[in-house]
């Protein structure tokens, strides 16, 4: 199967599908965290359209059209998106970047329905549920092994709910100095360089269950 991992750096969700023998790649605008030769740096929008990565190699196998990908998998930016930053959203509005976010949410929603057989895209809980449609499933990290809480909406098409596969408990919780409530997992220190690509990254639970469940129906 063709897979392309979309505004993924990580390489967590592309390497599930790659260890199952898929033909799977991954695209962001920062280079891979594990230096893979099947990540491409560049605008996602460009990669879904084209399959061909900045050196010319072809992402899909020759012959191939580029509208012929069988599943995409796409993780937009959601730094203007979700809930979790409603405090910061009257100034986000008044300066234009949450329309920014929800411009760009919408098209790699576009761009997945044009050139994919199956698409699913993922972003947390957030304004994109009453802005575009309520997502088809929200899933839990602790759903598939990982004993931590990360409510994850899944806006998918041509693809099945997917199962839990190991539920354990939910994790722990961190209160901050202000009283607010969070995963300890999520607690990361603000001076960290890697806090955002840590709070982002696909769980490997998850990430598993996708290549498993969604491999061998998705086309």
């Amino acid at each position: 199967m063709n897979v392309l991992v979309a505004c993924e750096c990580s390489g967590t969700v592309r390497e599930a599908f790659r260890k199952l023998g898929h033909n799977a790649w991954s695209c962001d605008l920062l280079p891979a965290d594990d230096a893979s030769p099947y990540h491409v740096v560049g605008d996602a929008m460009r990669v879904i359209e084209d399959a061909t990565t900045s050196d010319g190699r072809g992402m899909l196998p020759e012959g191939t059209a580029a509208q012929q990908w069988d599943l995409i998998i796409a993780h937009p930016p959601c730094t203007h998106l979700a809930v979790s930053g409603a405090r910061h959203f009257a100034a986000k509005r008044a300066d234009g970047r949450q329309q920014e976010g929800i411009d760009l949410f919408m098209a790699v929603v576009a761009s997945c329905e044009k050139h994919a057989k199956a698409w699913a895209v993922e972003n947390p809980i957030g304004i994109m549920s009453r802005l575009y449609r309520k997502p088809d499933q929200i899933v839990q990290p602790y759903m598939f092994g990982d004993s931590a809480r990360k409510a994850t909406c899944l806006w998918t098409s041509n693809l099945p709910l997917l199962e839990a596969t190991n539920v354990v408990d939910e994790g722990g919780w961190h209160v901050t100095k202000s009283g607010r409530r969070m995963p300890k997992w999520y607690n990361i220190p603000p001076g960290n360089p890697d806090r955002q690509k840590i709070r982002s990254k696909t769980f490997q639970g998850i990430a598993d269950a996708m290549a498993v469940q969604w491999g061998t129906t998705a086309i």
